[in-house]
């Protein structure tokens, strides 16, 4: 994978919620960079164009680049209050591969750490979380954080045609499992729902966390009129593969229950939409932080 890093100062740092996560409850969104070099294949991020902060390059060429905001941290530490809610991030990954040699995450959760939000969650689908473990302890003992880790299928080949430059399966699996042994808040978040064997894969999620399973299938703009949808790319990998039933609503419905059923069976809940991201802002002063109810469902 080829990539450029472009580094530009940017105005602002923490932007109020709106939309999706606004209705989960969180109150502002860090968006480190703009540009994902994981270039997902259905990602919703260019397809929100200039209501996601991005610039026609971005749209047209995405994954190619990214485009760290390199004064970021200055502006978090101006930025930060205590009663804040913050999900970092719904335009970008921070663990994207180009965050390997920027290392902007650390220098940002030192900002946290110094000065806690009421709750920081963060959406990933990268290993790389694990190299800032250390601040993600320290900013766990000062603030509720919380880890929503993206496992899109139980099928490595499957996740080679949607999102190749992602880490395999099973790595994935295995980061979540550091992170529950290291004692981090962190979710198993089936989304999108890429083709796969749903009791398998909800059986994974199962056995490697402790909380309640998120999911979200493809957007679908038959159903969802505006704003951001499934990615073009993501649907012709789709069409060419035979996996067009998977954007259909119906058949996503159907998913989805099966998804519930095994979770309940499991003493656990799995849900989608916004009722399933709202758990990631819930303090654990609120006295539900999604903690297993039944200690014999999973393996410590």
């Amino acid at each position: 994978m080829r990539f450029e890093i472009y580094r530009a100062e940017s105005a602002g740092i923490l932007s109020p919620t709106s939309g999706f996560i606004a209705q989960a409850g969180f109150t502002h969104s860090l968006t480190p960079a703009r540009n994902c070099t994981f270039a997902c294949t259905y990602c919703y991020v260019p397809t929100m164009r200039i209501y996601g902060g991005l610039k026609p390059d971005d749209w047209n060429n995405w994954g190619r680049f990214t485009t760290f905001k390199s004064n970021a941290p200055a502006l978090l530490r101006a930025a930060l209050r205590p009663n804040q809610t913050i999900y970092c991030s719904p335009l970008v990954d921070p663990y994207q591969p180009a965050e390997e040699t920027e290392s902007m995450m650390p220098r940002l959760l030192d900002e946290l750490v110094a000065r806690p939000p009421r709750v920081f969650a963060i959406q990933t689908r990268g290993p790389l979380i694990l190299r800032d473990l250390a601040r993600l302890q320290q900013l766990a003992e000062r603030t509720t954080l919380r880890v929503s880790f993206s496992i899109t299928t139980d099928s490595d080949r499957v996740r080679r045609l949607y999102e190749p430059h992602c880490a395999p399966i099973a790595e994935r699996l295995e980061t979540v499992r550091r992170l529950r042994a290291a004692g981090i808040a962190v979710y198993a978040t089936l989304a999108p729902l890429l083709p796969c064997d749903p009791e398998a894969l909800i059986g994974l999620a199962l056995d490697a966390t402790d909380r309640d399973i998120i999911g979200d299938p493809f957007h679908v703009r038959a159903v969802k009129k505006s704003g951001a949808t499934t990615r073009d790319a993501g649907v012709r990998v789709s069409s060419a593969q035979g996996f067009t039933e998977w954007h259909d609503p119906a058949f996503q419905a159907v998913v989805v229950e099966k998804m519930r059923q095994r979770a309940a069976a499991a003493g656990r809940r799995f849900a989608t939409g916004i009722p399933a991201f709202a758990w990631l802002a819930e303090n654990d002063n609120d006295g539900n932080c999604n903690i297993k109810r039944n200690p014999r469902t999973t393996r410590n």
